[in-house]
């Protein structure tokens, strides 16, 4: 490693200062590695590339980035650098987290605003940076991240989503309906003013209003995606859509009953969906045209889990994160989704579709990217209430690999991916010398037993090392709540 000058170590360690006294007693409370230079020696490295783990590495961060990643038999550390011995530990990139809201379900269709516990668990979970993926209260994600960049509070860099651009006949009462494509044009503009970098559209949103907003927002170098219902993929990527939320389990336009331009809740759409032939015909085509027009897909397997009778294991830190009531709201929604008389109900069959449905998502995302499509990752911490910040961005990867992807291709996917679609690929997503610190040190090695990415141990940001034990038990029984 090239030795720096007298001036520069001096001015490096002013800015040190500078920065240290930025955090906030609240933010510094969970902070557990806080040098200029530090160390991380006989560690494993996964780099976020795809590429084979590196055994015994010697990491070195100063000033916030890598300043070197090499063998640790032949590395040169700093004389005044933090040494941590990582022995038996691995190191990825921080989590870019595609699908990552700041609200949670309360209840009535409603959703409260997680501002307090929802960043502690995402920076808990390893998940460094996050696109919000639509808001509810964009102002409070706003603020939000403006506390965390100030040094306020803990939490991951946020890219903030513009409110849902909606379109009439929505059944979220949170949400705008747009009146138009001059009011999405309008609408787009504003946000982008106040300071969002991206939006969502959701699913009454016609084409006419789409196409506005995508155009506006490409203007401005900010980028749209969709859960969308009224609007098919494939007429999405031809509207200019950069990416689309969820995949094959929401897109309505294989039914043989769709109606241009509606949206209906039907029952029959999920055992429809769990039919087609992803591999040739009308879904092979579909997958062609996105990868052709470069429409990113990001896959959200743990809300579709959640769905799934026997699935997941529910696991004690999830329970012990929720409010009593968001406790029991959950594991009362979790009966219902494989009560017989529920099922029958709803599906007419107390065999639930969702179990052949699940695994048919996870076939076309594997087919989606075997054929060059850039998949994201992300949880959404939705649906029944099972899939909180972190935990879920964790299962997202483990469930990867249950779908085919390798240990690495998964974590690839879940770093490197979302880093190039935000373009932040020359500062994030990789290990590599000249990139931003933003790491995850796990006890164990995921290459090998995906498990282990739940092992969380120190996450690092900006070079700053973050308890990630401590911050979970912070916010022990507050999801649901606040």
């Amino acid at each position: 490693m090239r030795k720096l000058s007298v001036v520069a170590c001096l001015l490096f360690l002013a800015n040190q200062l500078v920065y240290a006294q930025k955090l906030s007693p609240e933010a510094r409370e969970f902070v557990t590695v806080d040098a200029p230079t530090v160390a991380l020696t006989h560690v494993r490295v996964i780099d976020g590339t795809g590429t084979a783990a590196r055994e015994d590495q010697t990491v070195v961060l100063f000033g916030g980035k890598i300043a070197s990643v090499t063998d640790a038999a032949s590395a040169n550390i700093p004389k005044d650098a933090r040494v941590l011995d990582l022995s038996g530990k691995t190191v990825i990139p921080g989590l870019v987290g595609m699908h990552d809201h700041m609200f949670y379900p309360v209840g009535g269709r409603m959703y409260g605003e997680m501002g307090y516990s929802f960043p502690r668990l995402y920076l808990a979970a390893g998940v460094t940076t996050i696109r919000t993926t639509g808001s509810v209260e964009p102002y409070t994600d706003l603020h939000l991240k403006q506390q965390i960049d100030a040094g306020e509070m803990a939490g991951p860099h946020i890219h903030v989503t513009g409110p849902y651009l909606e379109g009439a006949g929505t059944w979220a009462l949170q949400m705008h309906p747009l009146a138009g494509p001059d009011d999405a044009t309008k609408t787009v503009n504003y946000w982008l003013d106040e300071g969002v970098d991206n939006f969502k559209a959701y699913m009454f949103i016609t084409p006419g209003e789409l196409s506005a907003a995508v155009i506006a927002a490409h203007k401005r170098g900010a980028k749209v995606t969709g859960h969308l219902c009224t609007i098919g993929f494939r007429e999405a990527a031809a509207l200019g859509i950069d990416d689309l939320e969820h995949g094959l389990l929401v897109d309505t336009e294989f039914f043989p009953w769709k109606k241009v331009d509606t949206c209906r809740d039907d029952p029959k759409g999920t055992e429809f969906l769990s039919k087609l032939d992803v591999q040739s015909g009308p879904v092979r085509d579909m997958i062609l045209d996105l990868v052709r027009r470069h429409v990113a897909v990001t896959s959200t397997l743990p809300v579709f889990e959640m769905f799934v009778p026997g699935r997941p294991s529910i696991q004690q830190r999830v329970i012990d994160a929720l409010s009593p009531e968001a406790q029991a709201e959950f594991l009362a929604n979790k009966v219902r989704s494989a009560d017989p008389a529920s099922l029958r109900k709803r599906y007419g069959s107390e065999v639930s579709p969702w179990t052949a449905a699940f695994q048919k998502e996870m076939e076309f995302e594997r087919a989606f990217a075997k054929a060059g499509g850039v998949l994201l990752a992300g949880l959404d911490p939705t649906g029944m209430g099972g899939v909180i910040a972190g935990f879920g961005d964790q299962r997202e990867i483990e469930l990867l690999v249950e779908a085919g992807f390798t240990p690495l291709e998964a974590i690839h996917i879940a770093t490197a991916n979302g880093a190039q679609y935000l373009g932040e690929s020359d500062r994030i997503g990789t290990i590599a010398p000249g990139k931003q610190a933003d790491l995850v040190v796990i006890k164990g090695d995921p290459s090998k037993n995906i498990s282990d990415i739940e092992n969380v141990e120190t996450v690092f940001k900006d070079g700053i090392g973050y308890d990630s034990a401590k911050l979970i038990e912070s916010v022990r029984g507050h999801v649901g709540s606040n």
